[in-house]
This record gives C-alpha cells, structure tokens and sequence, in this order.
C-alpha cells in the first residue's frame, strides 16, 4: 500500500501551478458612480473597448463613468415606410392611375375573391 496520499481534482477544472512567472495583460482600472452616489471600480484590459455605464452592483442603477466620458450616439437612419418606398418609384399620379385599373379589373370579376374559380367555370363552358 502507498504511504503518501492523493489528491482528488475535478475532471481538468483545477490547476496545481503557481502564479510565478505568469506575465499578466495590460490593465486599466475604470471608476462608475452612479444617481444614488455609490462609486466603485471595474478592471479593463487595456485592448477592451471601455464602456460608458455599468450596473450599480450596489442598487443595480445605471452607473455612469466617473471620469466625465459620454458615448456618442450613432447616427440612426430614419425609418423609410412601404409608402416612402413607393413615392420614390412612383409620383401620385401614377399610383392614382394603377389604383383606377386594378379597380376596374375588380369590377369586371376579374381580380378579386374567387377570380380563379370563375375563370376556370367560363373555361369549361367554353370547352363544353
């Protein structure tokens, strides 16, 4: 029988090496203060992109940067509606004559709820 004893470990979720030698990534230290005055700090690598708030981790409001940095809000396109879309294809006048042919097309039941089962019923007496 073995007179040392062994160490139990997870499966691959320990590591028994020290942390000599190990070179750490550059990092910067980041100050929030949020409405209620809670202050606190985060650490960044200094490759990440530093937010502009954070989460209170004390009453979880939105905390912004203690150094005075604002985002800049991203220029938003305005929202082009399917009329928008349309007026840049066709002027009114136009939209006004599509409008009065399909409307006569209705009219003469051939457009419209049940225009396939007529034809194929005037179809069939043609043929027969």
């Amino acid at each position: 029988m073995r007179s040392g004893t062994l160490k139990a470990t997870g499966l691959g979720s320990k590591s028994f090496e020290g942390d000599e030698g190990v070179a750490l990534s550059p990092r910067r230290q980041l100050d929030f203060e949020c409405p209620a005055h809670h202050r606190f700090s985060i650490v960044f690598s200094d490759e990440a992109q530093l937010p502009t708030a954070w989460d209170c981790p004390t009453c979880w409001a939105t905390a912004v940067r203690s150094d005075g940095v604002t985002s800049v809000a991203p220029d938003v396109k305005p929202t082009r509606t399917h009329w928008d879309m349309l007026r840049e294809r066709r002027s009114v006048a136009e939209l006004e004559e599509i409008l009065a042919e399909r409307l006569a097309l209705l009219k003469a039941g051939t457009i419209g709820p049940n225009a396939y089962e007529r034809i194929a019923i005037a179809g069939k007496r043609k043929a027969g």
